[in-house]
């Protein structure tokens, strides 16, 4: 297990924070591009506080694919929220990590001293991600282009079959790894059968998860989201993807999406394809100082690990172990837990392999951290209740992951995700209003 990054030097403190509600993906373009979306979270989280946005040395914007007029979407994004022509942005993209990795790059700029207030985050608009061309059409168009007589054109119209007008959605082509050649959703179906999980099983984690997030929304715990306006008036204030009436009855009936007809990953019990943003604002000491900012919590360390493509979904475990081992910290230590829940059966084939002294000591060479109660993770829902924009979900989680400390009186979480192509991030926050001296 090859692992990097932690966050050293000057303190890091999370001083506010926002997201959109998250739209469910239609089979048509949303009411709002990825800009669009970071626009309408950033403007309202900028305007509440103390500094001008000129005052921001970086926005970092984490974001998997962005239209082709939102080259480097966080510059875009940054001159729309008037930083100024002077503040740097730039764009990072680790796949369903990219918002984690966005603020955790800020994080590295605040505590190496290169920066002292930063704009983080990320944004996703899944139904805006394109349809494209097959190559076969590609070539026939570039021919077509050097025809410049009759004849030729004549003969290249000859040559065109109905096979070239197919069309490739770049969505579903993007959640599918080119080097083992599976889908997420087959890597879930692999974790299932390696650990047993079986179908009731992913689908009661799934109905928990609309409960916890409809629970969430009736006590009013999700004074996160900044509600949005399209240019057609339309106004959006809640998540899309909760189903009050849904129950195991209606989840049982599903059919298998990804490996039919004996699998048991289905819509139901899989994250769902939703557009969204989320980000954060994080200070140094003397940001705060200077600005007289309210201290929230402290980003205190930060990890990234990396495992087999295939077993994508254990990536939180590869990552929240190696950070609790470097902290000297166990699992009965830290008050809360965020993993993103991609799938139920990734979550719970997550839990199982944690738990598990056996698996641990095979594949990270150390016992058990101890377990993770079901009580203090994900407690308000996740990915499969309020959907899973893939750039911007690891900002979610970790500002969500604040809201449920503070609300709980709790000091200490962990915010994780797993990254298609293998990989695992975990970033670990503590609660505080004490700013330490640099």
């Amino acid at each position: 297990m090859n692992s990097d990054s932690h966050i050293n030097g000057r303190p890091v403190y999370i001083i506010d924070g926002a997201r959109t509600p998250f739209l469910r993906v239609r089979g048509k373009p949303g009411p709002f591009r990825a800009s669009d979306l970071a626009l309408q979270c950033g403007r309202p989280l900028l305007i509440r506080q103390p500094f001008q946005p000129e005052a921001l040395d970086e926005v970092i914007l984490g974001c998997v694919s962005s239209g082709p007029e939102e080259a480097n979407i966080a510059r875009v994004t940054a001159l729309r929220l008037g930083c100024g022509e002077r503040t740097p942005a730039w764009t990072v993209q680790r796949n369903c990590a990219s918002g984690m990795q966005a603020v955790e790059s800020a994080a590295q700029a605040i505590s190496s001293g290169n920066a002292d207030l930063v704009l983080a985050g990320g944004t996703e608009a899944m139904s805006h991600h394109p349809v494209m061309l097959t190559p076969a059409m590609l070539e026939w168009l570039s021919a077509w282009n050097r025809s410049h007589t009759g004849t030729g054109r004549a003969r290249q119209l000859a040559r065109l079959r109905p096979g070239h007008f197919r069309l490739i959605v770049a969505l579903l082509k993007g959640l599918t790894d080119p080097v083992v050649g599976l889908s997420m959703g087959q890597t879930a179906e692999q974790l299932a059968w390696l650990f047993g999980i079986e179908r009731e099983e992913m689908d009661a984690y799934a109905l928990e998860s609309h409960r916890r997030l409809a629970r969430a929304r009736d006590k009013g715990w999700l004074q996160e989201i900044i509600p949005m306006i399209s240019t057609r008036g339309e106004l959006y204030q809640q998540d899309e993807g909760l189903r009050t009436d849904t129950d195991l009855d209606a989840l049982s009936r599903l059919k298998p999406v990804f490996d039919r007809p004996v699998g048991t990953v289905t819509a139901g019990n899989s994250a769902q394809l939703t557009d969204g943003a989320a980000l954060l604002l994080l200070a140094s000491a003397d940001a705060v100082r200077r600005h007289r900012l309210r201290v929230r919590a402290r980003i205190i360390d930060s990890q990234w690990s990396a495992l087999d493509p295939a077993r994508m979904g254990l990536g939180p475990v590869y990552a929240m172990s190696a950070l609790l081992q470097r902290r000297g910290v166990s699992a009965a230590e830290i008050d809360y837990w965020e993993i993103n829940e991609a799938f139920a059966a990734q979550v719970l084939a997550c839990l199982a392999a944690w738990e598990s002294d056996a698996w641990c000591l095979e594949h990270l060479g150390m016992p058990s951290p101890g377990p993770i109660s079901r009580g203090r993770l994900n407690v308000d829902g996740g990915g499969i209740s309020l959907g899973h924009p893939v750039g911007a979900s690891g900002a979610r989680i970790l500002y969500h992951l604040l809201t449920v400390l503070e609300r709980n009186r709790a000091v200490s979480g962990i915010a994780s995700l797993c990254v298609g192509g293998g990989q695992g991030g975990a970033i670990l926050i503590e609660r505080t209003r004490e700013v330490k001296d640099e």
